[in-house]
């Protein structure tokens, strides 16, 4: 291909106004909840049916203003509902935006790598080996160009592409590259007349969705049959069937764990979100439960521990070692001819970053190149293959037809097909140790002679000589050994993978401390071919770094680490890495230099290709996951006392404490506390000391559920205390209710600040930083000072109006519940207990 980017492609107004007109280039998506939906949606959850038999019930007791009120909350709890929905919408339609696939066009002369959905017709795009084709376009140039249509034709084979050919949205470049123009787009595409009925595909549930549906199951079965027995119980013995099917009814919503589904909807999705936050795109949401349970990271070097800004180092020659400095200096004279058939030998608009420090080198070269490179013309090119590290490029001279065949590559492939002696092969592998061993990538660069008219059909077919060596130097990120540091301190392993020699991904390794003190146990992609299974299992545990390995070696890597029962994290950015991140705990694709294919396979996306990213999701997945279980552990915590004040007055045969209206009122804590409060908790102080957690951990395990039961048990007796005791003094019903309702509204407000955090007290929790804990706590005692100060709201809930002294005995018992919460936690950190779960 003589010009992969000839033309200047749309400009960017005429593509701005083509997108108004064709509309973004994407598949017609399921139609997004309206409000009436998702409203009618939230009316038909179980709590809001009592909440409106509630309201029928007051209603043929004709008590008006208990109904109207009831029926009100309703109104407001679907309001909070429908926030909270649209909250999560907007995080996931954020998600949406950014996994966009992306693709590269030429706008006013330049490439720009855009999101797909963006292409117009009209625009140039540029494709390369493992991109998914964004649109339907023609093909204007391409070079050794296949692509997968089994997408669209069921087709096994690829089929080879010529300037002119159709290619198709959706269909995959196995090979070669090209340039094309765009001719339709979203739905008027191939595969968007025929994609319709993905909108049909639901997702699956995850593994908390399943547990905490069971949960939820199980709690309703329980809250049900307590409401019929307590209906039964109540109309028998105080001959009230109606109030008694209001009593069942408070106690079956004081019972239901509404809140699980909720918060496992809003967690996952803000923390996806939060997630993204960090240039981490979680493709799927289940990653989040998976990232704290990692227990190795491998990680390619080029561009995640590497800035992937290469730069030629040192040039070697058979007679001389030149150091290259920085600056536009004219290069000497003996080396201008390895540089002059390394550019040769690379794309003449390279995207790979060692083809890119290359080609800075032409105008240090020489003024001869740069003419008669504008004079020649490539007419074939044999592309890198796994079996042969070397790619090869076939330039013509128009004026004599002269040839030019230049090769670039591993240094022990460009050996081979220089058909080198053994003392001229083991001369350069020990230049190459040379370079290597200052941590430099080699290339090895070598130029071919042919004289039949015909060119072969592999680059083996030519007769080549060894013209020299470039080293490259690819510096490290300066954040990684910090990274690393913190990764060893969470219990997870970095493992270094790379196709460098063995000596440059030792230097790499030490430089940024994957190597302590000790020496760095490397394993080769030969080491891996020479071994079985059973052997690299054993072998796999003390290695830190592969060197020398082909991207389908990784898959026999992650397996072996599997087979050991680790937790594996998986880097890639090739079409061969697919398999591999597929196989993987967590498959990690790269966003900026990553194909279509792998982030396809992956479970995130580095959008910065940077490995401390990964590191900060793993973190923010950890933090996640601390969050959700101190959330449900709220959550068990509170429904023990309300449940207890509502189904023990009655078996004591004393007053009503809680009805309907007091439940909701309740909820309109209970829910923004637990979906807001927990959702923006910092993390844990030990979150990154700590090892990774088990992956078959529930989320909710007995120890958990236990502690918040003693939480809850706890405040459950202070509540019937305070309540038993008001009516021993002769107190009368409407006194003792809002006694133990203030009682339960402050020794809540102390669960919330309890479970914050299970390694800090709650004064050292105050000095974390939380937005919404001051507007939750804050309204929620605003609310409760109008509740017993004003007479209508008094009068509505059944309270009398409460003197200081009363007020002071409140505060004494929910202070109490604090001191009763914070000793606990001195005693379990004293008897060094493990955090809850």
């Amino acid at each position: 291909m003589t010009s992969i980017s000839s033309g200047l492609g749309l400009s960017e107004r005429e593509a701005a106004a083509l997108l108004i007109q064709s509309g973004f280039n994407e598949l017609p998506a399921a139609r997004r909840t309206g409000l009436l939906r998702a409203a009618l949606d939230v009316v038909r959850e179980p709590m809001i049916l009592m909440l409106l038999a509630a309201g029928g019930i007051y209603l043929l007791l004709g008590d008006l203003r208990e109904a109207i009120v009831l029926l009100f909350s309703v109104l407001v709890v679907v309001a909070i509902s429908l926030f909270q929905n649209q909250r999560t919408e907007r995080a996931l339609q954020a998600l949406r935006d950014l996994s966009s696939p992306r693709a590269l066009v030429i706008r006013d002369g330049t490439r720009r790598r855009i999101p797909g959905r963006e292409v117009v017709p009209g625009d140039l795009v540029v494709l390369s080996e493992g991109d998914r084709v964004p649109a339907d376009a023609t093909l204007l140039e391409q070079s050794n160009l296949a692509v997968d249509e089994s997408l669209l034709t069921g087709e096994s084979l690829p089929v080879r592409k010529a300037a002119g050919d159709a290619v198709h949205s959706g269909t995959l470049v196995v090979s070669g590259n090209a340039l094309a123009r765009v001719d339709t787009t979203g739905s008027r595409t191939a595969i968007g007349k025929i994609g319709r009925s993905l909108e049909t595909i639901a997702p699956g549930k995850t593994r908390l969705q399943e547990e905490t549906g069971r949960i939820v199951r199980r709690l309703a079965i329980v809250g049900l049959s307590l409401c019929a027995a307590v209906v039964v119980l109540y109309g028998m013995t105080r001959g009230n069937w109606l109030q008694g099917f209001l009593a069942g009814l408070a106690l079956a919503m004081s019972v239901l764990p509404e809140e699980f589904p909720v918060i496992l909807t809003i967690f996952f999705a803000l923390g996806a979100w939060r997630i993204s936050r960090r240039r981490v795109l979680t493709r799927r949401l289940p990653a989040i439960e998976s990232l704290g349970a990692t227990t190795v990271l491998c990680v390619d070097k080029t561009g995640t521990l590497t800035q992937n800004r290469m730069a030629v180092r040192t040039i070697a020659t058979a007679g001389s070692v030149y150091d290259v400095s920085p600056g536009n200096d004219p290069l000497p004279e003996p080396v201008r001819e390895v540089v002059e058939v390394a550019i040769l030998a690379s794309k003449p608009d390279p995207f790979d970053p060692m083809e890119q420090a290359i080609r800075s080198l032409e105008p240090r070269a020489g003024p001869p190149l740069p003419a008669r490179r504008a004079e020649w013309t490539l007419t074939r090119e044999y592309p890198l293959s796994p079996e042969r590290l070397v790619m090869s490029q076939v330039w013509v001279s128009p004026a004599d037809g002269r040839r030019v065949i230049a090769a670039k590559g591993a240094p022990e492939a460009i050996a081979d097909l220089c058909a080198l002696s053994p003392s001229e092969s083991e001369s350069v592998q020990q230049a190459v140790g040379t370079l290597a061993a200052r941590g430099l990538r080699v290339l090895g660069v070598a130029r071919g002679t042919f004289d039949p008219p015909e060119l072969p059909d592999d680059q083996t077919g030519f007769a080549f000589e060894l013209v020299g060596l470039l080293g490259l130097a690819d510096p490290i990120r300066p954040e990684v050994p910090g990274a690393i540091r913190e990764c060893r301190q969470a219990g997870i392993r970095v493992v270094m993978i790379t196709g460098d020699y063995p000596v440059t991904a030792i230097q790499i390794a030490r430089e940024i401390g994957l190597a302590r003190d000790h020496a760095v146990v490397v394993l080769t992609g030969a080491d891996l071919d020479r071994m079985d299974d059973d052997t690299l299992r054993g072998r796999i545990e003390s290695v830190e770094v592969f060197a020398r390995v082909r991207p389908e070696q990784k898959l026999a890597i992650v397996r072996a680490l599997k087979a050991n029962g680790e937790i594996v994290a998986m880097t890639g950015d090739g079409v061969n890495d697919a398999p591999a991140l597929k196989a993987a705990g967590m498959g990690i694709a790269m966003g900026q230099r990553g194909t279509d294919v792998a982030r396809e396979a992956a479970d995130l996306v580095l959008l910065d290709d940077d490995f401390a990213s990964i590191v900060a999701a793993v973190r923010m997945g950890r933090r996640i996951f601390d969050n959700l279980r101190n959330a449900g552990a709220y959550i068990f915590a509170i429904h023990v006392p309300i449940a207890g004040m509502s189904l023990l007055p009655i078996v004591f045969g004393w007053p009503l404490v809680l009805m309907p209206v007091h439940i909701v009122f309740l909820e309109l804590i209970i829910d923004p506390a637990c979906s807001l409060v927990f959702e923006a908790e910092p993390e844990e102080a030990d979150v990154m000391t700590r090892p990774p957690r088990r992956p078959e951990e529930p989320l909710f395990s007995r120890k958990t559920v236990g502690l918040a039961v003693l939480q809850g048990a706890g405040v459950l007796a202070i509540v019937l205390t305070v309540f038993a005791v008001a009516l021993s003094r002769g107190q009368g019903a409407e006194d003792a209710r809002a006694l133990a309702f203030t009682t339960l509204i402050v020794s809540n407000l102390a669960l919330i600040l309890a479970n914050r955090s299970w390694t800090r007290t709650i004064v050292q929790s105050f000095r974390s930083k939380n937005s919404a804990l001051p507007w939750v706590v804050g309204g929620a005692l605003c609310l409760l000072v109008l509740l017993l100060a004003a007479p209508g709201p008094r009068e509505l809930f059944g309270f009398s109006k409460l003197h200081a002294n009363d007020l002071l005995l409140c505060l004494g018992a929910g202070l109490s519940g604090i001191a009763w919460f914070e000793a606990f936690k001195i005693f379990r950190a004293r008897r060094s207990l493990p955090t809850p779960g």
